[in-house]
């Protein structure tokens, strides 16, 4: 219960107000045409709908009767809203590293793969899914159950299976790996990109060039596009690390509950019910710690334009 009060509610708050700034920094116009950037977006709104409907009633329960156990409409419609938009999270992430594969790819054909209209494509795509993949929860959870840690679960055995495999393999340990895969596949682009600037670098050793006229405004741009795509990068690479490190505790609870003896004792129910819920609230950081992982890894590109940002409204503000 202390638990309940206290650090849910502490998550809560950094959460949401940190997806927010979130989705007001890279809702302008320099990151709307950026793929990654754009997808960083959804994550923010599906990050912010997954902590509003998996926190609030946890942090009911500290205080007072939690109403998901004896609700059973509000049991089921939690569970899949919770459920789904986790299980989108992991996989925009996914999509976002796939999308750096392709732009930092050396073959010209991939890298015009990396486009907004795919994204947003690929995004419509893992929505559908989720919801598809997770609308058992409208049937196998329940709430008033007995005999086990939580009122609100899955009412069958075979229900609860399903449900931790989803999690383990199809939320969690598939977009780990894919992420883990692509993330090696960038390296591997970045170095090939860089073996061969330092093998042109070399061929054209004494020969000189003349630069166009009005050249000096299309690098500046193309500097600024490099600058963002390798803070994008970053916040990714950082992302990935914290995802695997704030999901797995989750699987490994769920599992053990799935497969517990119920004939213990009081005290461990008890042990058990504090062990889940704080393996949630761990799950819960990785949605949101986005705003803080942007702001200390993205590099001077997303703090400027929070910086931006902050400007433009207090402009707003005295001209009102």
């Amino acid at each position: 219960m202390h638990f309940n009060r206290s650090l849910a509610v502490l998550i809560f708050i950094f959460g949401v107000v940190g997806n927010i700034l979130n989705i007001l920094v890279l809702s302008q116009r320099a990151y709307r045409s950026n793929p990654c950037a754009w997808l960083f977006l959804v994550l923010s709104i599906v990050n912010l709908a997954s902590l509003i409907s998996g926190l609030i009633t946890i942090m009911i329960d500290g205080w007072t009767t939690n109403p998901t156990d004896y609700m059973g409409w509000l049991c089921k419609l939690r569970a899949f809203l919770v459920f789904s938009t986790r299980t989108m999270a992991t996989w925009l992430m996914v999509l976002a590293t796939a999308d750096r594969w392709l732009l930092s790819s050396i073959n010209a054909h991939r890298r015009q793969h990396s486009s907004l209209k795919n994204a947003q494509r690929w995004t419509a795509i893992i929505v559908i899914l989720s919801f598809a993949l997770y609308s058992q929860q409208l049937y196998c959870y329940e709430a008033n159950l007995m005999d086990i840690p939580l009122k609100c679960y899955g009412k069958t055995v075979a229900c609860r299976f399903l449900t931790d495999l989803s999690l383990a393999l199809v939320t969690v340990l598939i977009p780990i790996f894919l992420m883990i895969l692509f993330g090696s596949l960038i390296i591997s682009n970045v170095r090939q990109s860089q073996r061969r600037i330092h093998t042109l670098q070399l061929g054209s050793t004494g020969v000189a060039t003349k630069r166009p006229l009005g050249s000096h405004g299309e690098n500046s741009v193309g500097k600024f596009r490099q600058k963002t795509d390798r803070s994008l990068l970053r916040i990714l690479f950082s992302q990935v690390i914290l995802i695997g490190i704030f999901t797995l505790p989750l699987c490994f609870a769920k599992f053990y509950l799935s497969f517990w003896d119920d004939h213990g004792s009081q005290l461990v129910l008890a042990a058990n019910v504090f062990v889940y819920d704080l393996a949630i609230l761990i799950y819960d950081i990785s949605n949101g710690i986005t705003f803080y992982v942007y702001t200390l890894c993205g590099g001077t590109v997303f703090r400027k334009a929070l910086y931006d940002f902050i400007m433009s409204m207090k402009l707003k503000m005295r001209c009102h």
